[in-house]
């Protein structure tokens, strides 16, 4: 059986799938999982619901929407902390991550950390609508990330994250030339 001919563009290409991908060092890394004390109240809406299809329909086995509606509920609390903030190196680069966005460090600009008392105004009165944001409402406090990428019409990302102030701190770090701060 003969091989099959590459042009030069293509055998490029598969090498570049075939070679090694550096290691990725993690320099700061969290999970936006939701707090125990949030669970009870979705999965005892489940229950109600459950309970209020139980009575509406009686011809519905009793069991059937406990077994629909109570993991459901526990999924989208899972899925819900699945959201991932981390600032990661590969390599030469260094790229944060928020949500499901990437961002190469070499665009961040000027860093903000957003407290608790000034989060309502942030997403609020002062949000850009172009702004990315990855908000979970159980965290307190933000990062504002303002962006220096010419080509990208965000402005800045807006996130959560427990750890405001070591994730600026390592944010600058990553790139002094880019925070005046």
């Amino acid at each position: 059986m003969a091989d099959s001919a590459h042009t030069p563009g293509e055998e490029q290409a598969v090498a570049a799938r075939r070679a090694p991908r550096p290691a990725a060092e993690a320099l700061y890394s969290e999970r936006l999982y939701v707090a125990w004390w949030a669970w009870p109240l979705p999965l005892a809406a489940a229950v109600l619901i459950a309970a209020e299809i139980h009575m509406g329909f009686p011809a519905v086995p009793v069991w059937l929407p406990y077994l629909v509606l109570v993991p459901l509920a526990v999924f989208v609390l899972v899925r819900m902390s699945m959201t991932k903030v981390a600032l990661v190196r590969t390599g030469q680069d260094t790229e944060l991550h928020a949500g499901d966005a990437r961002l190469p460090v070499r665009f961040v600009g000027q860093v903000d950390v957003v407290e608790k008392d000034a989060k309502r105004k942030a997403m609020g009165p002062e949000l850009d609508p172009a702004a990315y944001v990855v908000h979970r409402g159980w965290i307190g406090t933000m990062v504002r990330v303002h962006l220096t990428d010419p080509d990208d019409p965000t402005p800045y990302w807006l996130f959560s994250t427990r750890k405001p102030h070591r994730l600026a701190e390592l944010l600058r770090a990553a790139n002094p030339a880019a925070d005046p701060h």
